[in-house]
């Protein structure tokens, strides 16, 4: 429990209310879909796929931000307004620059980047209402680049300066919290070439430790925000 200012009042921690995960059918995703259901909270889903979880959502393609956009607004009608939003959604695309597509190379920025500011500017006017909070998901490598993945890097890199840029403007209206996560045991490595998926001796972190900062952060009382979090494993090899 933390003390307000004036040192005599508490401030109690945030109740969860409603939770807009956007990939919150897999991986990180439905791990804070799991983590905020657990919590009390109420989770709805925007993703390309149904998730698993029995929970409200909305199948969308974060590549296109007029769906995304049109995807927030279903919810508000069908669950009511976010008190916070999760943008988990990612994906990418491995190889040199001259070998990935253009189109494919620019769907990797226009679903990690653009559909996060999409879904953001979405939900901002709920979230000013309720002084709601934002949680972004970059990466590692949204800090320290690596070859063969200037489609993610660029992305992430937006990420966070996009995240950073916002907590400044939001600041005393609406909490922002950048989520730097290192490689997580999901099925983002899946279908990969054998050079681009972790090695055998490998340790990835379990997605649902990650989600747990996620709720730790949304649960900061009113005023109270934690501005930027790195979980990884203490082997994690893109990080410092």
């Amino acid at each position: 429990m933390t003390a307000a200012g004036n040192g005599t009042t508490p401030l109690a921690p945030r109740e969860l209310g409603t939770v807009y995960v956007t990939g919150g059918s897999s991986g990180l995703g439905a791990a804070v879909v799991a983590a905020v259901c657990a919590q009390g909270g109420r989770a709805a889903v925007i993703d390309r796929v149904a998730p698993q979880a029995d929970v409200p959502h909305v199948r969308a393609d974060l590549a296109d931000s007029t769906a995304a956009e049109a995807a927030v607004a279903e919810l508000v009608q069908r669950v009511g307004p976010p008190t916070a939003v999760v943008t988990a959604a990612g994906t990418d695309a491995c190889g040199g620059l001259d070998e990935v597509p253009t189109e494919t190379w620019e769907r990797v920025v226009r679903v990690n980047l653009f559909g996060t500011v999409a879904v953001v500017r979405a939900c901002l006017p709920h979230l000013r209402a309720s002084r709601g909070t934002v949680v972004t998901v970059a990466s590692t490598l949204g800090i320290k680049a690596v070859g063969d993945a200037t489609a993610y890097c660029a992305s992430k890199f937006g990420v966070v300066g996009f995240t950073r840029a916002l907590a400044t403007e939001l600041a005393g209206t609406v909490g922002v919290t950048l989520l730097i996560p290192g490689g997580m045991s999901t099925a983002f490595f899946d279908g990969r070439t054998e050079q681009y998926r972790p090695g055998p001796d490998a340790v990835l972190n379990d997605p649902a430790h990650t989600a747990a900062t996620v709720v730790m952060a949304l649960r900061q009382p009113v005023g109270s925000e934690v501005r930027e979090l790195v979980v990884a494993t203490s082997t994690e090899p893109s990080w410092p």
